[in-house]
């Protein structure tokens, strides 16, 4: 047992020492941001969460050579919009994907901050756009294929990444290239989605505000935003998510079989919120169905295709 646990330990050692590098989003202005308050300072806590994003990153998670398949994700984490989690939690959705032969990327993005933002609605959307804009940019350096760069969101990260995949027409961020900031697939897990003013919700408050307009509540309301040029979809729930509620999933997927998307929805019956890339309570894997309605839509290739081409 000893062996294995060493073992493993060395394995996962290799494969941080993969993620080296760390790619800042912007230069030495940050848009939208305002001077910070005295004792505003990015940090890790004692329990490993990230605190006070001032600077925001994407790292880098390549995939072997022999599996890389050319297609790529970015990676937004959870936390409420409030904070970030554990580099072990992102570490491990970013293998799940790099196992698959897809380029993984961590995106850092800053939390909704009054104190430290002009336009605290649009910060973490303008990291979302910048951070698929640079990728699209650099796709050869890389190895990626433009047209095969998709979104995973967890929780608060799954409201950051619809937001993107429903708002790519409204860009928050300077484009003179006019790179299309749609993306080409999403994968949300557990997401936050509505924004239903009945629901207390920690995550609404700290995105809009505890009074938004309607206007502004059904903007950030992901299923309200739906069309047919959603990106395709694959959801992940647990029917016993307290935290946040099944309910986001149904009606969003809903939306997305009305606008005729192509979409897929994956309802664990138990699990909770949280579960991240393995649901203790279930021997099946989604990273697993995920890769198969991937590959489904022609969004996933096998190497083995990619080096005949």
């Amino acid at each position: 047992m000893k062996t294995i646990f060493i073992t493993a330990l060395l394995a996962a050692a290799g494969y941080v020492a993969q993620a080296q590098e760390e790619i800042p989003l912007y230069g030495s202005v940050i848009p939208n941001s305002k001077p910070a308050p005295p004792g505003y300072v990015e940090h890790i806590d004692s329990t490993g969460l990230t605190r006070n994003v001032t600077r925001p990153t994407l790292t880098v998670y390549r995939p072997d050579k022999t599996k890389a398949t050319g297609t790529a994700v970015i990676i937004c984490p959870g936390g409420g919009y409030a904070v970030l989690p554990t580099a072990q939690r992102n570490i491990q959705a970013a293998k799940a994907f790099t196992d698959m032969g897809i380029t993984a990327f961590i995106l850092k993005y800053r939390m909704p901050n009054d104190a430290v933002m002009v336009d605290k609605t649009i910060g973490p959307l303008q990291d979302g756009q910048t951070a698929l804009l640079i990728i699209r940019k650099r796709a050869a350096e890389w190895g990626i294929d433009p047209h095969k760069i998709g979104f995973v969101g967890f929780s608060a990260g799954g409201h950051l990444a619809s937001t993107v995949g429903t708002q790519f027409n409204r860009p928050v961020i300077e484009n003179p290239e006019q790179i299309s900031l749609r993306p080409d697939f999403m994968v949300l897990v557990y997401p936050v989605l509505l924004f239903d003013p009945a629901i207390p919700s920690g995550v609404r408050e700290r995105l809009i505000g505890t009074a938004p307009s309607k206007a502004i509540l059904d903007l950030y309301s992901s299923e309200k935003q739906v069309t047919a040029a959603t990106p395709p979809s694959y959801l992940v729930h647990a029917a016993d998510d307290d935290v946040v509620p099944v309910k986001n999933c149904l009606v969003f997927f809903d939306a997305l079989v009305n606008a005729k998307v192509k979409a897929s929805m994956h309802i664990y019956q138990a699990g909770g919120h949280g579960f991240g890339v393995e649901n203790p309570d279930n021997k099946d894997n989604w990273p697993h169905s995920c890769r198969n309605w991937l590959t489904e839509n022609g969004l996933l290739e096998s190497a083995s295709s990619q080096l005949v081409k």
